[in-house]
Protein backbone atom coordinates (compact mmCIF):
# COMPACT_ATOMS: atom_id res chain seq x y z
CA UNK A 1 0.00 0.00 0.00
CA UNK A 2 0.75 3.77 -0.77
CA UNK A 3 0.39 6.93 1.18
CA UNK A 4 0.21 10.55 -0.56
CA UNK A 5 4.19 10.45 -0.16
CA UNK A 6 4.12 7.55 -2.06
CA UNK A 7 6.12 5.24 0.53
CA UNK A 8 5.11 2.24 0.27
CA UNK A 9 3.58 0.86 3.70
CA UNK A 10 3.39 -2.21 5.39
CA UNK A 11 1.36 -3.07 8.25
CA UNK A 12 0.45 -5.68 10.88
CA UNK A 13 -2.89 -6.20 12.30
CA UNK A 14 -3.67 -6.76 16.33
CA UNK A 15 -6.70 -7.79 17.47
CA UNK A 16 -7.63 -6.19 20.32
CA UNK A 17 -9.13 -8.30 23.29
CA UNK A 18 -10.01 -5.71 25.24
CA UNK A 19 -10.92 -1.71 25.61
CA UNK A 20 -7.52 0.00 26.31
CA UNK A 21 -8.98 2.17 29.27
CA UNK A 22 -11.49 0.38 31.01
CA UNK A 23 -10.33 -2.48 30.38
CA UNK A 24 -14.19 -3.67 29.10
CA UNK A 25 -14.40 -7.12 27.23
CA UNK A 26 -15.61 -7.09 23.19
CA UNK A 27 -18.80 -7.99 24.52
CA UNK A 28 -18.99 -3.95 25.48
CA UNK A 29 -17.90 -3.20 22.11
CA UNK A 30 -20.10 -1.57 19.34
CA UNK A 31 -19.80 -1.86 16.08
CA UNK A 32 -19.19 1.63 14.03
CA UNK A 33 -18.08 0.65 10.95
CA UNK A 34 -15.40 0.53 8.11
CA UNK A 35 -12.40 2.92 7.67
CA UNK A 36 -10.55 2.92 4.39
CA UNK A 37 -6.32 3.97 4.38
CA UNK A 38 -7.25 7.10 3.05
CA UNK A 39 -9.70 10.24 2.34
CA UNK A 40 -12.85 8.47 1.68
CA UNK A 41 -15.05 11.49 0.25
CA UNK A 42 -18.50 11.55 -0.30
CA UNK A 43 -18.87 8.16 -1.71
CA UNK A 44 -16.26 5.73 0.05
CA UNK A 45 -17.83 2.74 -1.73
CA UNK A 46 -15.60 4.11 -5.02
CA UNK A 47 -12.72 3.94 -3.56
CA UNK A 48 -10.02 1.30 -3.70
CA UNK A 49 -8.22 0.87 -0.85
CA UNK A 50 -7.86 -1.49 2.82
CA UNK A 51 -10.24 -1.00 5.59
CA UNK A 52 -10.41 -1.88 8.98
CA UNK A 53 -13.15 -1.99 11.50
CA UNK A 54 -13.73 0.88 14.11
CA UNK A 55 -15.39 0.11 17.74
CA UNK A 56 -16.65 1.92 20.57
CA UNK A 57 -16.19 0.89 23.63
CA UNK A 58 -20.20 1.36 24.93
CA UNK A 59 -18.78 1.78 28.98
CA UNK A 60 -16.33 4.51 28.25
CA UNK A 61 -17.05 5.64 25.04
CA UNK A 62 -13.28 5.49 23.57
CA UNK A 63 -13.34 4.63 19.98
CA UNK A 64 -10.47 2.26 18.18
CA UNK A 65 -9.62 0.57 15.28
CA UNK A 66 -10.08 -3.40 15.32
CA UNK A 67 -7.93 -5.21 14.71
CA UNK A 68 -5.36 -2.54 15.22
CA UNK A 69 -2.85 -1.62 12.15
CA UNK A 70 1.07 -1.02 12.82
CA UNK A 71 3.33 -0.04 10.90
CA UNK A 72 6.38 -2.45 10.64
CA UNK A 73 8.71 0.88 10.71
CA UNK A 74 7.20 3.99 12.83
CA UNK A 75 8.96 6.68 10.73
CA UNK A 76 6.55 5.69 7.36
CA UNK A 77 4.23 7.31 9.40
CA UNK A 78 6.26 10.09 11.24
CA UNK A 79 9.32 10.73 9.47
CA UNK A 80 8.50 13.40 7.56
CA UNK A 81 10.57 16.59 6.98
CA UNK A 82 9.00 19.33 9.23
CA UNK A 83 9.25 21.60 6.22
CA UNK A 84 6.92 19.38 4.10
CA UNK A 85 4.58 20.25 7.28
CA UNK A 86 4.54 23.82 7.49
CA UNK A 87 6.18 26.97 6.07
CA UNK A 88 9.08 28.99 7.92
CA UNK A 89 6.54 30.90 9.71
CA UNK A 90 5.27 27.61 11.49
CA UNK A 91 8.99 27.71 13.21
CA UNK A 92 8.53 31.40 15.17
CA UNK A 93 6.88 31.24 18.60
CA UNK A 94 4.03 33.21 18.17
CA UNK A 95 3.44 35.20 21.42
CA UNK A 96 0.24 33.76 21.84
CA UNK A 97 1.71 30.01 21.36
CA UNK A 98 0.62 27.79 24.26
CA UNK A 99 -0.70 30.27 26.13
CA UNK A 100 -4.06 28.58 27.10
CA UNK A 101 -2.01 25.96 28.74
CA UNK A 102 0.23 28.42 30.43
CA UNK A 103 -3.22 29.97 31.63
CA UNK A 104 -4.30 26.77 33.36
CA UNK A 105 -1.10 25.53 34.47
CA UNK A 106 -0.66 28.47 36.85
CA UNK A 107 -4.52 27.65 38.30
CA UNK A 108 -3.51 23.98 39.07
CA UNK A 109 0.17 24.70 40.08
CA UNK A 110 1.87 27.27 42.06
CA UNK A 111 4.99 27.70 40.30
CA UNK A 112 8.07 27.47 41.66
CA UNK A 113 11.83 27.98 40.58
CA UNK A 114 13.28 24.46 39.86
CA UNK A 115 10.05 23.28 38.70
CA UNK A 116 10.67 20.62 35.54
CA UNK A 117 8.27 20.11 32.85
CA UNK A 118 8.57 17.41 30.18
CA UNK A 119 6.83 17.66 26.82
CA UNK A 120 5.87 13.93 25.51
CA UNK A 121 5.86 14.35 21.23
CA UNK A 122 7.86 17.78 21.45
CA UNK A 123 8.22 18.01 18.33
CA UNK A 124 10.21 20.62 16.77
CA UNK A 125 10.14 22.44 20.39
CA UNK A 126 8.01 25.12 20.64
CA UNK A 127 6.18 24.05 24.23
CA UNK A 128 9.73 23.37 25.66
CA UNK A 129 10.64 26.99 24.86
CA UNK A 130 7.34 28.59 26.14
CA UNK A 131 7.44 26.17 29.09
CA UNK A 132 11.53 27.44 29.67
CA UNK A 133 9.94 30.94 29.42
CA UNK A 134 7.60 31.05 32.44
CA UNK A 135 10.15 29.31 34.56
CA UNK A 136 10.33 25.76 34.21
CA UNK A 137 13.60 23.38 33.55
CA UNK A 138 12.25 22.46 30.40
CA UNK A 139 12.41 18.41 29.04
CA UNK A 140 11.03 16.91 26.19
CA UNK A 141 10.82 13.72 24.01
CA UNK A 142 10.34 13.22 19.87
CA UNK A 143 9.49 10.23 18.12
CA UNK A 144 10.43 11.41 14.93
CA UNK A 145 13.77 11.66 13.77
CA UNK A 146 13.53 14.59 11.23
CA UNK A 147 11.49 16.78 14.37
CA UNK A 148 14.24 16.23 16.78
CA UNK A 149 16.96 17.50 14.23
CA UNK A 150 14.90 20.59 13.36
CA UNK A 151 14.16 21.35 17.00
CA UNK A 152 17.99 21.03 18.16
CA UNK A 153 19.23 22.35 14.29
CA UNK A 154 16.46 25.38 13.88
CA UNK A 155 14.71 25.62 17.47
CA UNK A 156 18.31 26.02 19.82
CA UNK A 157 17.17 23.21 22.00
CA UNK A 158 19.76 21.72 24.31
CA UNK A 159 19.99 18.12 22.93
CA UNK A 160 21.01 17.18 26.69
CA UNK A 161 17.35 18.41 27.49
CA UNK A 162 15.51 16.58 24.42
CA UNK A 163 15.70 12.92 23.85
CA UNK A 164 14.91 11.23 20.45
CA UNK A 165 12.51 7.50 20.98
CA UNK A 166 9.45 6.57 21.56
CA UNK A 167 7.20 6.31 25.13
CA UNK A 168 8.22 3.00 25.95
CA UNK A 169 11.50 3.17 25.22
CA UNK A 170 12.71 6.05 27.09
CA UNK A 171 13.50 6.40 30.74
CA UNK A 172 12.96 9.30 33.02
CA UNK A 173 13.71 9.50 37.23
CA UNK A 174 10.36 8.44 39.20
CA UNK A 175 8.53 11.42 40.96
CA UNK A 176 10.69 13.93 38.54
CA UNK A 177 8.72 16.33 36.94
CA UNK A 178 6.18 18.68 38.15
CA UNK A 179 3.85 19.49 34.74
CA UNK A 180 3.92 17.00 32.00
CA UNK A 181 2.25 17.68 28.75
CA UNK A 182 0.47 14.99 25.92
CA UNK A 183 -0.69 17.66 23.93
CA UNK A 184 -2.16 16.05 20.60
CA UNK A 185 -0.08 12.68 21.30
CA UNK A 186 -2.44 10.21 22.55
CA UNK A 187 -4.25 9.80 19.97
CA UNK A 188 -1.15 8.36 17.84
CA UNK A 189 0.20 5.77 20.61
CA UNK A 190 -0.39 2.30 20.36
CA UNK A 191 -1.16 1.93 24.23
CA UNK A 192 -2.44 5.45 25.75
CA UNK A 193 -3.45 3.32 29.04
CA UNK A 194 0.29 2.25 29.48
CA UNK A 195 1.83 5.40 28.46
CA UNK A 196 -0.04 7.44 30.98
CA UNK A 197 0.46 4.68 33.59
CA UNK A 198 4.38 4.97 32.39
CA UNK A 199 4.13 9.32 32.60
CA UNK A 200 2.32 9.57 35.64
CA UNK A 201 5.40 7.32 37.29
CA UNK A 202 7.63 10.24 36.52
CA UNK A 203 5.23 12.84 37.40
CA UNK A 204 5.46 13.98 41.18
CA UNK A 205 2.96 13.56 43.56
CA UNK A 206 0.12 16.24 43.65
CA UNK A 207 2.05 17.16 40.12
CA UNK A 208 -0.43 17.17 36.62
CA UNK A 209 -0.05 15.83 33.50
CA UNK A 210 -2.18 18.22 30.61
CA UNK A 211 -3.38 15.81 27.79
CA UNK A 212 -5.34 17.14 24.93
CA UNK A 213 -6.72 14.30 22.70
CA UNK A 214 -9.77 13.89 19.49
CA UNK A 215 -13.01 13.65 21.47
CA UNK A 216 -15.48 10.45 20.18
CA UNK A 217 -18.62 13.01 20.85
CA UNK A 218 -17.24 15.18 18.33
CA UNK A 219 -20.77 16.13 16.03
CA UNK A 220 -19.29 16.83 13.16
CA UNK A 221 -17.87 12.60 12.87
CA UNK A 222 -21.94 11.71 13.60
CA UNK A 223 -23.17 14.07 11.20
CA UNK A 224 -20.99 12.32 8.77
CA UNK A 225 -21.65 8.63 10.06
CA UNK A 226 -25.24 9.89 9.68
CA UNK A 227 -24.83 10.92 6.07
CA UNK A 228 -22.55 7.33 5.04
CA UNK A 229 -25.84 5.55 6.95
CA UNK A 230 -28.40 7.43 4.92
CA UNK A 231 -25.83 6.30 1.80
CA UNK A 232 -26.64 2.77 2.51
CA UNK A 233 -22.42 2.22 3.63
CA UNK A 234 -21.12 0.72 6.40
CA UNK A 235 -18.16 3.20 6.52
CA UNK A 236 -17.43 6.18 9.11
CA UNK A 237 -15.86 8.86 9.21
CA UNK A 238 -13.83 8.24 12.85
CA UNK A 239 -10.19 7.92 12.88
CA UNK A 240 -7.15 7.67 10.45
CA UNK A 241 -5.10 4.96 11.40
CA UNK A 242 -3.75 4.07 8.03
CA UNK A 243 -3.30 7.71 6.24
CA UNK A 244 -2.68 11.26 7.72
CA UNK A 245 -2.94 12.30 10.67
CA UNK A 246 -2.27 9.09 11.70
CA UNK A 247 -4.94 8.68 14.57
CA UNK A 248 -5.99 5.72 16.27
CA UNK A 249 -7.80 6.61 19.22
CA UNK A 250 -10.66 9.08 20.26
CA UNK A 251 -11.66 9.42 23.60
CA UNK A 252 -14.51 10.23 26.17
CA UNK A 253 -14.52 11.80 29.66
CA UNK A 254 -15.53 8.69 31.07
CA UNK A 255 -12.24 7.21 29.02
CA UNK A 256 -10.10 8.93 31.82
CA UNK A 257 -12.62 8.61 34.96
CA UNK A 258 -12.54 4.99 34.38
CA UNK A 259 -9.12 4.56 33.67
CA UNK A 260 -8.43 6.98 37.16
CA UNK A 261 -9.81 4.27 39.04
CA UNK A 262 -7.05 2.29 39.40
CA UNK A 263 -4.24 4.41 38.16
CA UNK A 264 -3.85 6.99 41.28
CA UNK A 265 -4.81 10.27 39.82
CA UNK A 266 -7.85 12.08 39.78
CA UNK A 267 -10.02 14.95 37.05
CA UNK A 268 -8.56 17.92 37.96
CA UNK A 269 -10.10 20.20 35.34
CA UNK A 270 -11.49 19.48 31.66
CA UNK A 271 -12.73 21.20 28.72
CA UNK A 272 -13.71 20.94 25.44
CA UNK A 273 -12.30 22.70 21.86
CA UNK A 274 -14.85 23.33 19.63
CA UNK A 275 -12.02 23.74 16.59
CA UNK A 276 -12.18 23.73 12.75
CA UNK A 277 -15.61 21.88 11.85
CA UNK A 278 -14.47 21.24 8.09
CA UNK A 279 -17.55 21.75 7.23
CA UNK A 280 -19.19 24.50 4.37
CA UNK A 281 -19.08 28.19 6.23
CA UNK A 282 -22.43 28.61 6.54
CA UNK A 283 -23.19 25.50 8.79
CA UNK A 284 -20.75 26.61 11.07
CA UNK A 285 -22.74 29.89 12.03
CA UNK A 286 -25.38 27.02 13.89
CA UNK A 287 -23.11 23.92 14.61
CA UNK A 288 -20.00 25.50 16.30
CA UNK A 289 -22.18 27.37 18.86
CA UNK A 290 -24.64 24.26 19.47
CA UNK A 291 -21.04 22.15 19.92
CA UNK A 292 -19.85 24.51 22.70
CA UNK A 293 -23.16 24.45 24.21
CA UNK A 294 -23.18 20.35 24.26
CA UNK A 295 -19.67 19.90 25.01
CA UNK A 296 -19.47 18.29 21.58
CA UNK A 297 -16.10 20.09 19.88
CA UNK A 298 -13.66 18.14 18.10
CA UNK A 299 -10.59 17.77 20.90
CA UNK A 300 -11.46 17.01 24.60
CA UNK A 301 -8.51 18.54 27.52
CA UNK A 302 -8.22 16.93 30.81
CA UNK A 303 -5.86 17.73 33.56
CA UNK A 304 -4.78 14.93 35.85
CA UNK A 305 -3.30 15.29 39.16
CA UNK A 306 -1.03 12.47 40.76
CA UNK A 307 -2.67 11.86 44.06
CA UNK A 308 -0.77 12.10 47.11
CA UNK A 309 -0.42 8.16 48.28
CA UNK A 310 2.04 9.14 51.43
CA UNK A 311 -0.68 11.63 52.32
CA UNK A 312 -3.39 9.26 52.11
CA UNK A 313 -1.91 6.98 53.98
CA UNK A 314 -0.82 9.42 57.03
CA UNK A 315 -4.49 10.38 56.82
CA UNK A 316 -5.78 6.77 56.86
CA UNK A 317 -3.40 5.84 60.17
Amino acid sequence: MENARNVELRYKFNSITQCNMCSSNPDQHKLLGKRLNKSQGRSPRKRIGITTTICKCKNCGLIFSNPQPIPYDLQDHYGVAPDDYWNEEYFQVDENYFQGVVRVVKELIELKPGMKSLDIGAGIGKAMIVLSGIGFDAYGFEASASFYEKAISQMGINPEKLKLGMIEELEYPENYFDFITFGAVLEHLYDPSDSIIRAMNWLKPNGIMHIEVPSSDWLVNKMINLYYWLGRTDYVGNLSPMHAPFHLYEFGLKSFQEHAKTNNYEIAFHDYYVCPTHMPKILDHFIKPYMKWTNTGMQLCVWLRKKDLKLRDEITL
